[in-house]
């Protein structure tokens, strides 16, 4: 089962991509560009060149499943969330739903269902991953939503919390995030879910199953 990769050149994506592939967990990357293609070439990682604000329905050619780890991050304003974090999570549900995919993996956020809660600056984004995850929910699609806290850079622990109360705390390495994205695609049976990901002490395999 081939995962498309969307958002791959983003520090969840790249990641993701290098264990999967030390994993020998098929993949394909959707990159915007030749220039970024050194990177994922040198480690053996088949790529696409598409564009999440463009055309980019061909990038699902060969793929059975699709990994949503794109964002328009913390320098952009609120039209790159318009266009990348809902437009473009959108639009991806609707290709793969088209394409017959079997699942669509989100990486979404830890309270995007209260978007009003967050500060105000990470307000237009929690609304975008609300309306995406909502569009999601209902496209008849299967869908796994994996909902982490604020991310850090420290390294992975595969230690893992389900709520704020069990972890005591908001954040969530992005390593350990992707940890449980792998845990998740390798896993074809995980449908119609969505998992808070943080921190803590237990297995990813007693957070998902």
């Amino acid at each position: 089962m081939t995962t498309l990769v969307i958002g791959a050149n983003g520090q969840i994506g790249k990641q993701f991509c290098e264990l999967s592939q030390q994993a020998g967990t098929p993949i394909k990357a959707m990159i915007r560009s030749e220039e970024q293609a050194a990177w994922f070439s040198e480690r053996g990682i088949d790529t696409v060149i598409a564009d999440l604000e463009g055309d980019f329905e061909h990038a699902f050619e060969g793929c059975d499943q699709v990994a949503f780890t794109a964002g328009s991050g913390p320098h952009t304003g609120p039209d790159k969330t318009l266009m990348i974090d809902l437009f473009g999570a959108i639009r991806t549900a609707d290709i793969a739903k088209q394409k017959g995919l079997s699942r669509y993996i989100m990486i979404s956020a830890i309270r995007a269902e209260q978007p009003l809660e967050a500060p105000a600056k990470m307000r237009p984004y929690m609304v975008a991953k609300f309306a995406a995850d909502a569009h999601l929910r209902n496209s008849g699609l299967p869908y796994v939503i994996l909902k982490p806290g604020r991310l850090t850079d420290e390294a992975a622990s595969q230690q893992f919390a389900s709520s704020l109360e069990e972890a005591g705390d908001n954040q969530i390495s992005r390593a350990n995030v992707v940890q449980a994205l792998l845990h998740v695609v390798q896993t074809a049976s995980l449908i119609n879910q969505e998992y808070v990901l943080l921190d803590g002490k237990r297995s990813i395999e007693e957070i998902i199953g």
